[in-house]
């Protein structure tokens, strides 16, 4: 927490990840013999080898939200092509149209209803979880642009910004009034000591949608999230893929988010962003994806020490992948990020 919070420099190098693919998870827990004593039968099982993985693996939370709200989309399903491939297929979100189109399929979409989601993990975290580990808010929620660009369809989407508006902003506020509910019920919990919503806003070059109509329809609801936050006592993180460099200032003076995660050499090193940004807010992760995968371990290692070199000072800054521990990361080559973490003199 004073590390986010830029309290100074931290003691350690704190690390921090979005999450790690199920696969990614499976291969270390088998390697590392994490699942010894627990009964696969046991109801939270689940939540037993996720504190185990996470103490493992030097992280200080587990990532935990209301269980699951399920809200169809249209998905293509592709063979998976990583190395620890999920049997299943990789899906995508259909690009061209969602389930809501018009006023009528909006009336008639099955919205989930979030005071009637469970607190099952919440509720066996506050009393089971380690003294010395937290839980951050997170998963399920906050999709403010995701799931407009989802709902509809991004090339549906970008035909209503300009033919209905109206339908566009209907769908913007049912959203924020579903996820005013779902962190006002994670806020009850003392061990959720932040929050980190995650909305993919950008790709390579700019926003998905113009920063005018995303300062209309999705930081408003992102201001709401960490303006509750704040309110609770609890810091707002924010991940977003994309060059958001049009909105950052929205995103800190006016949303005022605490931090940000999801870094891109392509987009902005981490190490830039530390200088334009680590002043105002905290930087988190930013070990390139694509650099994980493809470099060895001599290089991965002098990449993460340079890193923190930059990005250590003054604080505010959290260990991690620009984006997630994907499976089609090698599992070795995150490990040893971990462990250059592990090794680095704050």
């Amino acid at each position: 927490m004073r590390c986010i919070q830029r309290r100074g420099l931290p003691e350690r190098v704190h690390f921090i990840e979005l999450f790690l693919d199920a696969e990614i998870q499976q291969v270390i827990c088998e390697r590392y013999g994490l699942d010894e004593g627990l009964r696969r039968e046991a109801p939270y099982y689940d939540l037993e080898r996720q504190v185990r993985l996470q103490r493992f693996l030097g992280y200080d939370y587990v990532r935990c939200g209301l269980d699951p709200m399920d809200m169809p989309f249209r998905r293509e399903t592709v063979e998976d092509t990583a190395e620890l491939k999920r049997s299943a297929g990789r899906s995508f979100i259909n690009e061209h149209k969602g389930p809501i189109a018009n006023w009528e399929e909006f009336e008639a979409y099955p919205w989930p209803d979030p005071e009637k989601a469970t607190t099952r993990a919440l509720e066996w975290y506050e009393a089971n979880l380690p003294d010395d580990m937290c839980v951050i808010g997170s998963g399920g929620f906050a999709h403010f642009a995701e799931y407009l660009t989802w709902l509809m369809g991004y090339e549906t989407l970008c035909v209503a910004l300009y033919e209905q508006p109206e339908l566009v902003q209907a769908i913007s506020d049912r959203l924020v009034g579903m996820y005013r509910i779902v962190i006002g019920r994670l806020l009850q919990f003392d061990r959720v000591k932040m929050i980190w919503g995650s909305d993919d806003m950008g790709f390579k070059t700019g926003p998905m949608i113009g920063p005018d109509q995303l300062r209309q329809y999705v930081l408003p609801g992102h201001r709401l999230m960490a303006r509750m936050s704040h309110e609770a006592g609890r810091p707002y993180l924010l991940h977003s893929c994309g060059d958001l460099t049009s909105i950052m200032d929205d995103l800190i003076a006016d949303v005022k988010i605490d931090g940000r995660h999801s870094y891109e050499d392509v987009i902005e090193p981490v190490t830039l962003a530390k200088k334009r940004y680590g002043d105002r807010i905290a930087i988190l992760g930013g070990i390139d994806v694509d650099f994980l995968c493809r470099k060895d371990e001599g290089q991965i290692r002098r990449r993460v020490r340079q890193t923190l070199e930059v990005c250590m000072a003054g604080g505010g800054y959290c260990l991690g992948t620009g984006n997630s521990v994907a499976n089609y990361i090698p599992v070795d080559h995150y490990l040893v990020m971990l462990d250059e973490g592990r090794k680095f003199h704050v």
